[in-house]
Parts: structure tokens; sequence; C-alpha cells
């Protein structure tokens, strides 16, 4: 069982914790599912043990990220131009 522990310094929220540990806010549920004692806690106190289990790469993928956050379909509706052409061979001047 990997992970690593952080102790907390006056002032430090979840989120800020997260991105300091993992690199991202968006890993405050594995924070929060391996602190339970701690959910109630907005801003921490000094000297508060936290533990950070280790991310694997399967975790880090989420099914339920909503479409317009998917990297891979941004890109494809970013360049789709077919909203863009013309009806009926009108020009758009």
């Amino acid at each position: 069982m990997g992970g690593c522990s952080y102790t907390t310094k006056q002032g430090d929220m979840w989120d800020y914790i997260a991105w300091l540990v993992y690199g991202d806010e968006a890993y405050v549920s594995v924070l929060y599912q391996a602190n339970p004692k701690y959910l109630d806690v907005y801003l921490f106190d000094d000297g508060c043990g936290i533990y950070c289990p280790e991310v694997t790469a399967e975790a880090e993928e989420d099914e339920n990220i909503p479409e317009w956050r998917d990297s891979e379909n941004l890109e494809e509706d970013f360049f789709d131009d077919s909203g863009d052409e013309e009806e009926d061979g009108e020009e758009y001047e």
C-alpha cells in the first residue's frame, strides 16, 4: 500500500493539498475517501496528518467526465466546420 502523508499548515484547504500532492485539484475526492475523519473541515489547523494514497493510472481516468471536458471530443468539435457550410449555394459576405 503506497502513498504518503501530508502535515497541514494553518489555513490549508482540500484542493490546495490535492494540488500540492498530486498536481491537480481534481484529486480532492481521493483525499476525502482516505481521510473521512476530516470531512467536516474546510480550513485546516496546523499539524493535521492527511493520508495521501498512491493514485494509479486507472484511478486517474474518470468515466463520468462530462463530454465538454473530454479533450478528445473538444479537438474534434473545434475543428469541425460543418456548421459553417453554405446552404443552397449562397455565399457569405
